[in-house]
Protein backbone atom coordinates (compact mmCIF):
# COMPACT_ATOMS: atom_id res chain seq x y z
CA UNK A 1 0.00 0.00 0.00
CA UNK A 2 2.84 2.42 0.88
CA UNK A 3 4.09 2.49 -3.08
CA UNK A 4 1.29 2.43 -4.64
CA UNK A 5 -0.96 6.38 -4.91
CA UNK A 6 -3.54 6.98 -3.03
CA UNK A 7 -6.88 5.82 -4.37
CA UNK A 8 -9.42 8.94 -3.91
CA UNK A 9 -13.39 8.57 -5.08
CA UNK A 10 -14.14 12.10 -6.41
CA UNK A 11 -17.46 13.11 -8.89
CA UNK A 12 -16.70 12.05 -12.41
CA UNK A 13 -17.13 15.62 -14.02
CA UNK A 14 -14.17 17.06 -11.51
CA UNK A 15 -12.12 14.76 -14.29
CA UNK A 16 -13.98 15.91 -17.20
CA UNK A 17 -16.27 13.68 -17.64
CA UNK A 18 -19.48 14.50 -19.52
CA UNK A 19 -21.98 13.41 -17.01
CA UNK A 20 -24.21 16.58 -16.26
CA UNK A 21 -27.39 17.06 -16.33
CA UNK A 22 -26.58 19.54 -19.34
CA UNK A 23 -24.40 17.35 -20.94
CA UNK A 24 -21.20 18.84 -19.76
CA UNK A 25 -18.62 18.74 -16.88
CA UNK A 26 -16.66 20.78 -14.45
CA UNK A 27 -12.84 19.69 -15.47
CA UNK A 28 -11.07 20.89 -12.66
CA UNK A 29 -7.24 21.24 -14.04
CA UNK A 30 -5.61 21.54 -10.54
CA UNK A 31 -6.93 18.49 -9.83
CA UNK A 32 -5.98 16.29 -13.12
CA UNK A 33 -2.48 18.04 -13.36
CA UNK A 34 -1.58 18.38 -9.70
CA UNK A 35 -3.38 15.66 -7.21
CA UNK A 36 -2.96 13.53 -10.08
CA UNK A 37 0.61 12.73 -9.30
CA UNK A 38 -0.01 11.26 -6.23
CA UNK A 39 -3.57 10.16 -6.07
CA UNK A 40 -5.53 7.25 -7.63
CA UNK A 41 -8.92 8.32 -8.53
CA UNK A 42 -12.47 6.24 -8.39
CA UNK A 43 -14.45 8.48 -10.29
CA UNK A 44 -18.34 7.95 -9.76
CA UNK A 45 -21.88 10.00 -10.62
CA UNK A 46 -24.74 8.77 -9.10
CA UNK A 47 -27.64 10.66 -10.71
CA UNK A 48 -25.86 8.38 -13.54
CA UNK A 49 -25.39 5.07 -11.75
CA UNK A 50 -29.42 5.23 -10.90
CA UNK A 51 -30.35 5.55 -14.42
CA UNK A 52 -30.93 9.19 -15.04
CA UNK A 53 -30.11 10.33 -18.68
CA UNK A 54 -27.46 12.59 -19.67
CA UNK A 55 -28.71 15.01 -20.87
CA UNK A 56 -31.65 15.28 -18.18
CA UNK A 57 -33.99 17.40 -16.14
CA UNK A 58 -32.17 18.73 -13.65
CA UNK A 59 -32.91 17.12 -9.72
CA UNK A 60 -32.86 19.83 -6.65
CA UNK A 61 -33.35 19.12 -2.73
CA UNK A 62 -36.12 19.67 -1.00
CA UNK A 63 -36.99 20.10 2.43
CA UNK A 64 -40.29 18.68 4.07
CA UNK A 65 -40.60 17.92 8.02
CA UNK A 66 -43.95 16.42 7.13
CA UNK A 67 -42.47 13.49 5.38
CA UNK A 68 -40.67 10.19 5.68
CA UNK A 69 -37.50 11.74 4.29
CA UNK A 70 -37.56 15.54 5.39
CA UNK A 71 -34.91 15.76 2.63
CA UNK A 72 -36.21 14.67 -0.75
CA UNK A 73 -34.68 14.86 -4.21
CA UNK A 74 -37.25 15.56 -7.32
CA UNK A 75 -37.20 17.17 -10.97
CA UNK A 76 -36.81 21.06 -10.60
CA UNK A 77 -39.59 21.00 -13.62
CA UNK A 78 -41.37 17.99 -12.66
CA UNK A 79 -41.57 17.25 -9.01
CA UNK A 80 -43.07 13.56 -9.44
CA UNK A 81 -39.72 12.47 -10.01
CA UNK A 82 -38.64 11.74 -7.29
CA UNK A 83 -35.25 10.26 -6.59
CA UNK A 84 -34.40 10.25 -2.93
CA UNK A 85 -34.72 6.91 -2.02
CA UNK A 86 -32.70 5.57 -5.22
CA UNK A 87 -29.87 7.63 -4.21
CA UNK A 88 -29.78 5.99 -0.86
CA UNK A 89 -30.01 3.53 -2.17
CA UNK A 90 -27.08 4.19 -4.74
CA UNK A 91 -24.81 4.80 -2.17
CA UNK A 92 -25.03 2.37 -0.02
CA UNK A 93 -24.59 -0.21 -2.61
CA UNK A 94 -21.00 1.47 -3.00
CA UNK A 95 -19.86 0.21 0.44
CA UNK A 96 -17.39 -2.42 -1.21
CA UNK A 97 -15.29 -0.05 -3.01
CA UNK A 98 -15.61 2.78 -0.81
CA UNK A 99 -14.60 1.21 2.36
CA UNK A 100 -10.88 0.56 0.35
CA UNK A 101 -10.71 5.17 -0.22
CA UNK A 102 -8.42 7.40 1.99
CA UNK A 103 -10.20 10.15 0.86
CA UNK A 104 -12.75 11.48 -1.24
CA UNK A 105 -13.74 14.83 -3.53
CA UNK A 106 -17.19 15.98 -3.93
CA UNK A 107 -18.77 18.21 -6.38
CA UNK A 108 -19.89 21.96 -4.84
CA UNK A 109 -23.65 22.42 -4.99
CA UNK A 110 -24.89 19.55 -6.07
CA UNK A 111 -28.23 18.53 -4.91
CA UNK A 112 -26.68 14.73 -4.87
CA UNK A 113 -22.96 15.27 -4.50
CA UNK A 114 -22.95 18.47 -3.02
CA UNK A 115 -21.05 18.65 0.69
CA UNK A 116 -22.38 21.36 2.71
CA UNK A 117 -24.45 24.80 2.03
CA UNK A 118 -25.96 23.38 -1.28
CA UNK A 119 -29.37 24.66 -2.30
CA UNK A 120 -32.72 23.39 -0.79
CA UNK A 121 -36.30 24.33 -1.12
CA UNK A 122 -38.47 24.64 2.19
CA UNK A 123 -41.89 25.79 0.97
CA UNK A 124 -41.00 26.77 -2.50
CA UNK A 125 -38.17 29.57 -0.77
CA UNK A 126 -34.49 28.43 -1.28
CA UNK A 127 -32.29 28.01 1.53
CA UNK A 128 -28.42 27.16 1.58
CA UNK A 129 -28.95 24.49 4.26
CA UNK A 130 -28.73 21.31 2.24
CA UNK A 131 -26.21 18.51 1.61
CA UNK A 132 -26.32 16.74 -1.25
CA UNK A 133 -28.39 13.22 -0.70
CA UNK A 134 -25.42 10.76 -1.68
CA UNK A 135 -23.00 12.58 -0.30
CA UNK A 136 -24.69 12.62 3.09
CA UNK A 137 -25.15 8.85 3.15
CA UNK A 138 -21.42 8.38 2.42
CA UNK A 139 -20.82 10.52 4.68
CA UNK A 140 -22.87 8.96 7.16
CA UNK A 141 -21.48 5.27 6.03
CA UNK A 142 -17.69 6.20 6.38
CA UNK A 143 -17.14 8.94 9.16
CA UNK A 144 -13.83 8.08 9.03
CA UNK A 145 -13.22 8.91 5.49
CA UNK A 146 -11.54 12.69 4.76
CA UNK A 147 -13.96 14.46 2.60
CA UNK A 148 -13.89 17.55 0.97
CA UNK A 149 -15.17 19.87 -1.95
CA UNK A 150 -13.55 21.01 -5.01
CA UNK A 151 -14.81 24.87 -4.39
CA UNK A 152 -13.02 24.58 -0.98
CA UNK A 153 -9.94 23.04 -2.48
CA UNK A 154 -9.13 26.85 -3.34
CA UNK A 155 -8.47 27.83 -0.04
CA UNK A 156 -4.87 26.90 0.77
CA UNK A 157 -5.72 26.12 4.48
CA UNK A 158 -8.42 23.69 3.73
CA UNK A 159 -6.78 22.22 0.81
CA UNK A 160 -3.58 21.02 2.46
CA UNK A 161 -5.56 20.46 5.69
CA UNK A 162 -7.82 17.90 3.07
CA UNK A 163 -4.14 16.43 2.49
CA UNK A 164 -3.08 16.06 5.39
CA UNK A 165 -6.07 13.82 6.72
CA UNK A 166 -6.21 11.73 3.43
CA UNK A 167 -2.02 10.99 4.25
CA UNK A 168 -2.59 10.58 8.20
CA UNK A 169 -5.83 8.17 7.10
CA UNK A 170 -3.98 6.47 4.47
CA UNK A 171 -0.81 5.47 6.93
CA UNK A 172 -3.68 4.03 9.42
CA UNK A 173 -5.26 1.77 6.63
CA UNK A 174 -1.58 0.47 6.06
CA UNK A 175 -0.75 -0.20 9.73
CA UNK A 176 -4.01 -1.96 9.94
CA UNK A 177 -3.49 -3.63 6.99
CA UNK A 178 -0.57 -5.03 8.17
CA UNK A 179 -1.25 -6.18 11.51
CA UNK A 180 -2.23 -4.00 14.56
CA UNK A 181 -0.55 -4.42 17.93
CA UNK A 182 -0.54 -2.16 20.96
CA UNK A 183 3.34 -1.49 20.10
CA UNK A 184 2.60 0.06 16.72
CA UNK A 185 -0.74 1.86 17.75
CA UNK A 186 1.85 3.62 20.43
CA UNK A 187 4.12 3.96 17.51
CA UNK A 188 1.43 5.57 15.49
CA UNK A 189 0.04 8.20 17.99
CA UNK A 190 3.69 9.45 18.89
CA UNK A 191 4.56 9.92 14.85
CA UNK A 192 1.38 12.03 14.51
CA UNK A 193 1.30 13.71 18.07
CA UNK A 194 2.55 16.88 16.57
CA UNK A 195 0.15 17.46 13.94
CA UNK A 196 -2.45 16.47 16.92
CA UNK A 197 -0.77 18.92 18.71
CA UNK A 198 -1.08 22.05 15.67
CA UNK A 199 -5.08 20.93 15.45
CA UNK A 200 -6.36 21.17 18.55
CA UNK A 201 -4.37 21.47 22.04
CA UNK A 202 -7.24 19.75 23.72
CA UNK A 203 -7.74 16.74 21.86
CA UNK A 204 -4.56 16.41 21.71
CA UNK A 205 -4.15 15.78 25.68
CA UNK A 206 -6.97 13.83 24.97
CA UNK A 207 -5.78 11.14 22.76
CA UNK A 208 -2.32 11.47 24.78
CA UNK A 209 -4.75 10.50 28.08
CA UNK A 210 -6.43 7.51 25.55
CA UNK A 211 -3.14 6.15 24.21
CA UNK A 212 -2.10 5.50 27.71
CA UNK A 213 -4.65 3.30 28.34
CA UNK A 214 -4.61 0.50 25.92
CA UNK A 215 -6.74 -2.69 27.46
CA UNK A 216 -4.88 -6.01 26.98
CA UNK A 217 -7.86 -7.25 25.26
CA UNK A 218 -10.34 -5.87 22.31
CA UNK A 219 -7.52 -3.73 20.90
CA UNK A 220 -9.08 -3.78 17.70
CA UNK A 221 -12.37 -1.71 18.73
CA UNK A 222 -9.76 0.14 21.20
CA UNK A 223 -7.68 1.34 18.00
CA UNK A 224 -10.91 2.32 16.30
CA UNK A 225 -11.97 4.27 19.46
CA UNK A 226 -8.18 6.35 18.95
CA UNK A 227 -8.22 6.36 14.77
CA UNK A 228 -12.07 8.20 15.61
CA UNK A 229 -10.69 10.86 17.98
CA UNK A 230 -7.54 11.44 15.46
CA UNK A 231 -9.70 12.02 12.59
CA UNK A 232 -11.95 14.29 14.37
CA UNK A 233 -9.30 16.39 15.66
CA UNK A 234 -7.87 16.73 12.50
CA UNK A 235 -11.15 17.92 11.07
CA UNK A 236 -10.37 21.18 11.55
CA UNK A 237 -7.65 23.15 10.16
CA UNK A 238 -4.19 23.65 12.31
CA UNK A 239 -4.27 27.19 14.00
CA UNK A 240 -1.33 29.41 13.52
CA UNK A 241 -1.09 29.62 17.16
CA UNK A 242 -0.81 25.75 17.42
CA UNK A 243 1.83 25.34 14.85
CA UNK A 244 3.96 28.16 16.98
CA UNK A 245 3.56 26.53 19.83
CA UNK A 246 4.65 22.58 18.05
CA UNK A 247 7.76 24.48 16.04
CA UNK A 248 9.20 25.78 19.61
CA UNK A 249 8.59 22.60 21.00
CA UNK A 250 10.44 21.22 18.29
CA UNK A 251 13.22 23.59 18.60
CA UNK A 252 13.81 22.53 22.09
CA UNK A 253 14.37 19.23 20.95
CA UNK A 254 18.01 20.80 19.49
CA UNK A 255 19.10 21.54 22.99
CA UNK A 256 22.68 23.01 22.76
CA UNK A 257 23.50 21.22 19.12
CA UNK A 258 23.17 24.08 17.34
CA UNK A 259 25.31 27.44 18.27
CA UNK A 260 23.65 31.20 19.48
CA UNK A 261 23.16 32.49 15.89
CA UNK A 262 21.68 29.33 14.73
CA UNK A 263 19.54 29.58 17.21
CA UNK A 264 18.58 33.51 16.76
CA UNK A 265 17.73 32.49 13.55
CA UNK A 266 15.51 29.87 14.63
CA UNK A 267 13.85 31.82 17.03
CA UNK A 268 13.53 34.86 14.77
CA UNK A 269 12.09 32.61 11.07
CA UNK A 270 9.50 31.48 14.03
CA UNK A 271 8.59 34.89 15.33
CA UNK A 272 7.80 36.25 11.82
CA UNK A 273 5.65 33.55 11.49
CA UNK A 274 3.73 34.50 14.16
CA UNK A 275 3.60 37.99 13.19
CA UNK A 276 2.25 36.58 9.30
CA UNK A 277 5.88 37.89 7.96
CA UNK A 278 6.76 34.37 6.60
CA UNK A 279 5.15 31.33 5.83
CA UNK A 280 5.48 28.17 8.15
CA UNK A 281 7.76 25.99 5.47
CA UNK A 282 10.50 28.73 6.41
CA UNK A 283 11.14 27.47 10.22
CA UNK A 284 10.03 23.91 8.99
CA UNK A 285 13.09 23.79 6.91
CA UNK A 286 15.45 25.20 9.16
CA UNK A 287 14.64 22.47 11.52
CA UNK A 288 14.67 19.75 8.94
CA UNK A 289 17.97 21.13 7.85
CA UNK A 290 19.63 21.55 11.49
CA UNK A 291 18.00 18.02 12.31
CA UNK A 292 19.77 16.57 9.31
CA UNK A 293 23.08 17.86 10.90
CA UNK A 294 22.22 16.77 14.12
CA UNK A 295 19.83 13.50 13.57
CA UNK A 296 17.40 13.12 16.53
CA UNK A 297 15.77 9.77 16.41
CA UNK A 298 12.42 10.88 17.75
CA UNK A 299 12.19 14.16 14.96
CA UNK A 300 13.06 12.29 12.33
CA UNK A 301 10.10 9.46 13.35
CA UNK A 302 7.56 12.23 13.82
CA UNK A 303 5.70 13.40 10.34
CA UNK A 304 4.81 16.80 11.63
CA UNK A 305 8.19 18.46 9.59
CA UNK A 306 7.28 16.47 6.40
CA UNK A 307 3.35 15.34 6.15
CA UNK A 308 2.51 14.76 2.94
CA UNK A 309 4.82 15.45 -0.26
CA UNK A 310 6.20 18.51 -0.12
CA UNK A 311 5.23 19.09 -3.83
CA UNK A 312 1.69 19.06 -2.00
CA UNK A 313 2.53 22.11 -0.04
CA UNK A 314 1.46 25.33 -1.15
CA UNK A 315 4.19 27.76 -1.85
Amino acid sequence: MADEKIRIGISSCLLGEQVRFDGGHKHQKYITRELAKFFEFRSFCPEVAIGLGIPREPIRLVLDDDRDHPIRVVGTKDPSIDVTQDLIDCANAQQVWLKDLSGYIFKKDSPSCGMERVKAYRNSQPTRQGVGLFARTVMENNPLIPVEEEGRLNDEDLRENFIERVYVYHRWRALVAEGLTAKTLVEFHARHKFIAMAHNQKLYRELGRYIAAIPKKDLHSYAEGYIARLMFCLRKPATLKNHINVLQHIQGFLGDQIDAEDKQEMVQAIENCRVRKAPLTIPRTLLKHHFRKHPNEYIADSYYLAPFPEELAHR
